[in-house]
């Protein structure tokens, strides 16, 4: 689909009809009730994500058998490659830790890029094999878990906690694995997913319905009860510390508050306010919000709709950034194992925060934001 003259699509989040007019490169069609991207035009958008994504791919398989990072601390040196990484928190016992940050870093974007690539490959050729559908459907279902650059930015934080501590080279794989997120990235945010629905269905446009009744008061439920799951796991995951630091025979452990006044009073003053940002007032934010937008449609409010529409993509598109605090715990505890001179293990509220991120970004995906736009009790 690389025309849309002609074409009229209804927003899938105001449910609003609108007639789109020709795209010129770079242009983007919005909706005037509601500001949501319809749908967007670059000239040979599928070349070059079928470019984007294979590069993406080489630089992945480049990240996995070089070494990553070296830890030299007390006459002693530790080097890991990503997958060592992994089998390093599954020694520790770690495997629920390992899991996640294995998938969230590599298996899924991973899938993710090689989905695309396909994609476009079928658009290019203009084939439509039988898997494509679903293909389409799991790499939009994962491009929200997809988080190889949070992971990155948790790594470079991780650099700078432990530089006080030891020596820590850079190794191949490293840049590696920042040219595989710098692309993946890329290609995530130029991935017009109403297009590629629009060419599977051969020039179809997508015709979302209004909510029933039934559909509007299971998404009120299901949004309160998750929210509700979060603030009851964000108390251990602030209370309890998310990891341990073992000096000497001597543990040490750190909250994530413990951690921000640590960062702080060494002088990090902007890695302390990004934890500070991601992993208290994210969260914090994202679980007010997501309450007074899923009130204000229990109420049938019918003023603010472009604030509360607003409020809702920020927390939509911010909430995952949570998650750099676990990486940074990941990549530490995988990195800093030197028996009881110096070693870093994670703690209870590791698991608690992590939770917290993902009951977050369900809860937010539950949420209808049509209720926003619709009287769903006056609906059919």
């Amino acid at each position: 689909m690389e025309h849309t003259d002609n074409l009229t699509l209804v927003c899938e989040q105001c449910h609003t009809s609108v007639k789109i007019p020709s795209l010129s490169h770079r242009q983007r069609a919005v909706c005037p009730v509601c500001n949501h991207t319809l749908v967007s035009f670059r000239n040979q958008a599928s070349e070059k994500m079928l470019a984007h994504s294979f590069s993406a791919f080489i630089f992945l398989l480049l990240s996995l058998p070089f070494n990553f990072l070296t830890f030299k601390a007390s006459g002693q040196k530790h080097s890991i490659d990503l997958p060592t990484g992994i089998t390093v928190l599954i020694e520790q016992d770690y495997l629920s830790l390992a899991i996640i940050t294995s998938l969230a870093t590599v298996l899924l974007p991973g899938i993710v890029i090689v989905g695309i690539f396909l994609l476009s490959l079928a658009q290019i050729k203009q084939q439509r094999p039988f898997y494509l559908n679903r293909l389409f459907r799991l790499v939009k279902a994962l491009l929200p878990w997809s988080m190889a650059e949070i992971f990155l930015v948790g790594t470079l934080v991780s650099l700078i906690k432990i530089t006080e501590l030891a020596d820590v080279a850079i190794g191949m794989s490293f840049y590696a694995f920042i040219g595989f997120s710098a692309l993946t990235a890329l290609c995530i945010s130029q991935f017009d997913v109403t297009r590629y629905q629009m060419w599977l269905s051969q020039g179809v446009p997508p015709s979302p319905k209004p909510l029933s009744e039934t559909q509007a008061s299971e998404s009120i439920q299901r949004t309160w009860a998750l929210l509700i799951t979060a603030c009851i796991l964000y108390i251990p995951a602030n209370v309890l510390p998310i990891m341990y630091t073992e000096l000497f025979g001597q543990e040490t452990p750190n909250t994530i508050i413990g951690g921000v006044i640590s960062l702080w009073e060494s002088g990090s003053y902007p890695v302390a306010i990004v934890i500070l940002i991601a992993s208290v007032v994210v969260p914090v934010a994202k679980i007010v919000i997501l309450a007074w937008l899923n009130f204000s449609v229990q109420r049938q409010k019918t003023s603010s709709k472009q604030l509360r529409i607003r409020y809702y993509r920020i927390t939509e598109a911010i909430g995952r950034w949570s998650m750099i605090d676990v990486f940074v715990v990941a990549v530490l505890v995988a990195l800093i194992q030197m028996g009881n001179t110096l070693s870093i293990y994670p703690g209870q509220a590791a698991l608690a925060f992590c939770a917290v991120v993902f009951v977050t970004m369900i809860a937010a995906m539950t949420f209808d934001s049509r209720l926003i736009w619709q009287q769903w009790k006056q609906l059919p």
